[in-house]
């Protein structure tokens, strides 16, 4: 009887963890999205039209202007930008 019990809580344990596995999956995948949004919003609407036999060039050319845009933020952002006046990062 007790060896029931103890299965029956651990298979409850396994579902817990595979729920919170899903969840964390989840938000990171709606982060990079949010992050590349804009470039996998275009190139998505490219393929679409293109699937569709419209011409998708426009959004194309949109996706590589966001790509271009993200590109040229991250090489002006660095570590530095993170960091406090006295040069160390928050928390520290």
């Amino acid at each position: 009887m007790r060896f029931l019990k103890r299965l029956r809580n651990q298979s409850g344990q396994g579902m817990t963890e595979y729920i919170i596995i899903v969840a964390l999956i989840a938000i990171a995948a709606i982060a990079a999205f949010a992050y590349f949004g804009g470039t996998v919003r275009d190139q998505t609407a490219a393929m679409t039209k293109e699937l569709a036999g419209e011409d998708g060039s426009t959004e194309i050319k949109k996706a590589q202007k966001d790509a271009d845009g993200a590109a040229g933020e991250a090489k002006t952002k660095g570590l530095k930008d993170y960091a406090d006046s006295g040069g160390k990062l928050e928390g520290n």
